[in-house]
């Protein structure tokens, strides 16, 4: 083909894009509307229009989010412990353990002793004496200190608690007032007191009396 041949072509070409142009230009259509209509048409954007120029965009996907529990809801199914109505209920539910350390040894030894004779509110009056004393800061901080102290308890012999039958009920019962005893987990009548004596003897304590459960008189 010639240059002048090739150049006639160009013009023609070009005369025909314009006419193209201004004939879209005198129906009104823009070029800015025709892309806002497919921009707007559903199931179409402008990415998608134009894949073949513009890059892809990574889709981005929200991260899991951590499942949440209301707290009402839990506590609301959670096993309760149920309380026990009466501290003979409580004695009755309480497990006697296959082994006791020496110091529950200690404990339940002098309930035993002291009060086995007695009704449960007597024989827990008797051991949180004992627990009292042992935290009260005025007494050996153990059990064992405390019932094995000189001249405190009657029924120690060199300084030794003397052999129980342990599987007498009045033993095991002692076993469970030691541990409730020891837990807190019901209060005593005599609660505060660190001191009782029979109530067949009058000693000139000059303590506050606080309580007479059975045959003992409690003082803090």
């Amino acid at each position: 083909m010639s240059k002048k041949l090739r150049i006639a072509s160009a013009i023609s070409v070009a005369a025909t894009l314009f006419s193209t142009l201004f004939a879209s230009a005198g129906s009104g259509a823009k070029a800015q509307d025709l892309q806002l209509q497919v921009a707007e048409a559903p199931g179409a954007s402008a990415i998608t229009r134009n894949s073949a120029i513009a890059a892809p965009v990574p889709t981005i996907e929200a991260a899991p989010q951590p499942e949440v529990h209301n707290a009402v809801e839990t506590d609301a199914v959670a096993p309760v412990a149920q309380s026990a109505t009466s501290l003979a209920d409580l004695v009755a539910d309480t497990a006697v353990p296959a082994a006791l350390s020496r110091e529950m040894e200690c404990l339940a030894g002098a309930i035993y002793f002291e009060a086995k004779s007695e009704t449960l509110a007597g024989q827990l009056a008797v051991g949180r004496v004992i627990v009292a004393r042992a935290n009260s800061g005025r007494f050996p901080t153990s059990y064992c200190g405390v019932v094995l102290q000189p001249s405190q308890f009657s029924f120690v012999r060199g300084r030794a608690i003397p052999a129980v039958n342990r599987d007498s009920h009045a033993w095991q019962q002692a076993v469970k007032i030691a541990m409730i005893a020891d837990k807190g987990s019901w209060k005593s009548p005599a609660e505060g007191a660190m001191f009782f004596h029979a109530a067949s003897v009058s000693p000139s304590w000059g303590k506050t009396r606080v309580a007479r459960i059975d045959n003992h008189i409690f003082y803090r």
